[in-house]
């Protein structure tokens, strides 16, 4: 089978090694905008291409008789290239337009959920001019401020050391409002986690939770990023959840698939990602995306047992039901080596040399390869993973890889540590009394 990835990030690099293990040897081919050297090793052959540049898709995966496409980020989603594909009939794990919506228009999501009362939905409203955003914020008083189209989840500013004021939150939004409509929302007190599932416009199969960490630096401190690190444990649940916790997000979930289908008419199939934040009144939904979280993909794309190309099949085809879809029960720990001055002032062009990173796996991101020498861009450069029966273990793996990554690069060390975790343990304790 003739298999054709888009994208080009560590997230796509998880989701080519998953597919290059499945036992029925399919033919990988990429389009991705840079040449990541990590995706490259494991295709037949790629093509260099802006990922939104639709007609130049089709005619890659008409021209190598491409039978099935993963999209792997956002933007091309948005551009509608799903619609595409499956109009000249090949198959796509990633949602169509209408239904990929509910991540690149963050106004439409809140208002989705209102109108079908899907739960953890915050009191929110939706601004285009700054008087009426000013007063909202004043009637809330502690409040999330985000705008409504895709920001790569570098967008979102809360109250706290963010948006230190009413007055910062103002400045902030009416800086968001000169480029687009902005949502003002409650601000939810709590720990956040990642569910992510596969979906084939009916039925959802749950990957094991994730907690994701925006922030540059060691602590949580600092601006936010795409992504610094993640972890999950050793089963479905995150040390600080309780089982409870995931039900009520696996059901939020669930109604939000079926209520897809039922203002959109269209089947989502491909990856639904639900970013909630654990209260002391459960789990509250702070986004949702259409595609596999980055670096959460490299968390989890490793644990799958069932063979992947089947999972897609079964996707694009509507009987996911009906596979028994497994996963290892192991921990995992990602962490991202960064160019040093990331996000504000990376370090642009720098060559990174990988020794030995013993047992761990490494995923390459935002990177380029020339002449055989691989260099940093303006943005997360390489991941490694460690997969282990324990959290600590997993942790120790992935740490190990990154001191034997040398460049101008940085990372946070603390990321998986028993000290930070023992933190999210301590916070959702105190909150729940």
């Amino acid at each position: 089978m003739n298999i054709l990835l888009i994208g080009g990030g560590g997230r796509e690099h998880a989701i080519a090694e998953g597919i290059k293990k499945s036992k029925h040897n399919p033919s990988l081919y990429a389009l991705m905008a840079k040449k990541n050297p990590g995706i490259a090793a494991l295709c037949e052959d790629f093509l260099l291409e802006k990922e939104t540049e639709i007609e130049k898709v089709v005619e890659y995966a008409k021209a190598r008789n491409i039978e099935m496409v993963f999209v792997g980020p956002e933007a091309p989603l948005a551009a509608g290239i799903a619609d595409a594909l499956w109009e000249t009939g090949i198959p796509v794990v990633g949602p169509k337009k209408a239904c990929a919506i509910i991540e690149f228009d963050k106004a439409w999501a809140r208002n989705f959920m209102k109108k079908y009362g899907i739960e953890g939905c915050p009191a929110y409203e939706v601004f285009t001019e700054k008087e009426p955003a000013y007063a909202f914020i004043e009637k809330l008083g502690d409040v999330a401020v985000k705008p409504s189209g895709l920001t790569g989840g570098k967008g979102v500013k809360v109250m706290g050391d963010q948006l230190p004021d009413l007055e910062a939150a103002k400045t902030y939004t009416s800086e968001l409002l000169e480029k687009g409509p902005v949502v003002i929302e409650e601000r939810f007190i709590g720990e956040e986690f990642t569910l992510q599932a596969l979906v084939d416009g009916k039925s959802l199969v749950f990957f094991p939770a994730v907690q994701d960490h925006k922030r540059a630096y060691e602590g949580d401190l600092g601006p936010n990023t795409g992504g610094m690190g993640s972890y999950t444990d050793a089963g479905e649940i995150l040390p600080f959840m309780l089982p409870e916790d995931l039900e009520k997000a696996k059901k939020i979930m669930q109604d939000t698939v079926k209520a897809l289908y039922e203002e959109t008419a269209t089947g989502y199939k491909g990856i639904l990602y639900g970013q909630f934040i654990l209260t002391v009144s459960g789990p509250k939904v702070v986004e949702f995306n259409a595609r596999f979280g980055d670096p959460e993909a490299m968390n989890v794309i490793p644990l799958i047992e069932t063979d992947f190309v089947e999972i897609m099949s079964a996707m694009v085809k509507g009987t996911l039901g009906k596979l028994p879809v497994s996963f290892s029960r192991k921990a995992t720990v990602c962490k991202y080596a960064v160019p040093a001055g990331y996000p504000d002032n990376p370090e642009k062009d720098s060559e990174v040399f990988v020794e030995d990173i013993g047992k761990a796996s490494i995923y390459y991101a935002s990177v380029y390869e020339k002449e055989g020498k691989v260099y940093t861009t303006g943005s997360r450069a390489i991941a490694v993973v460690g997969c282990a029966e324990t959290i600590d273990a997993a942790e120790k793996i992935a740490q190990n890889a990154l001191e034997n990554i040398r460049g101008k690069l940085f990372f946070r060390k603390d990321i998986g540590t028993a000290a930070l975790i023992q933190k999210r343990i301590d916070h959702m304790k105190e909150l729940r009394g």
